[in-house]
């Protein structure tokens, strides 16, 4: 009996750790995205919103939103123009579909490659992943968020890492010089997805 506590207590330490852990990944991660918005280089923001720019909000980062998905790849993906807020068409081709579980509700989303990025070496690992939810609007950006996934997170057993604490608002979101691809339809979750950044709102 003593020895089973002594295993409970050992294993809720190192599940404590594990998630203390990751809340200080995450913290990093929002921490150098604030150092890149204030950064005149290589902000989205305008002169005049940069100015007066604090941080960025996000939502309470919980690990339940860091999900493993089953991927399904494309067996013969077709390079197609993805719509953006402009005329600008950039290629892309559907990478393949993503199945996941979060709250005991099973998701789908399609998951993208863009191969205008593809000539770029230091771009050949990224996947495009952009979604909508039920905080668009209410939350977070009414035009729908990003996540950027790495060919090097599929797993052996044919899952990929999906962290949704590191979703993003698209640059149109603070600025509108810049062109941003559209969410598709069918990557609209019928879920509110409270992770990741919030809306951007001006002071």
């Amino acid at each position: 009996m003593k020895k089973a506590i002594q295993l409970l207590l050992l294993l809720s330490f190192f599940s404590i750790q594990a998630q203390s852990d990751y809340i200080k990944e995450i913290k990093d991660y929002q921490y150098k995205q604030n150092l890149k918005f204030h950064d005149r280089e290589t902000s989205p923001l305008t002169a005049k919103d940069l100015k007066n720019f604090e941080a960025l909000a996000f939502f309470k980062i919980d690990k339940k939103y860091k999900v493993k998905a089953t991927l399904v790849k494309e067996k013969n993906p077709v390079i197609f123009e993805m719509p953006t807020t402009t005329e600008r068409k950039p290629l892309y081709v559907k990478y393949g579909t993503l199945t996941f579980t979060i709250d005991g509700k099973e998701l789908k989303l399609s998951i993208y490659q863009n191969k205008d990025f593809g000539r770029a070496p230091q771009y050949k690992d990224y996947l495009f992943l952009p979604f909508s939810d039920l905080t668009n609007g209410n939350g977070s950006y009414g035009g729908g968020r990003y996540v950027d996934v790495l060919t090097t997170d599929e797993n052996p057993d044919g899952t990929i890492t999906i962290d949704f604490n590191k979703s993003y608002n698209p640059y149109c979101a603070y600025n509108s010089i810049y062109s941003c691809p559209l969410i598709p339809k069918e990557n609209s979750l019928k879920i509110a997805l409270k992770a990741g950044v919030k809306d951007y709102k001006k002071h």
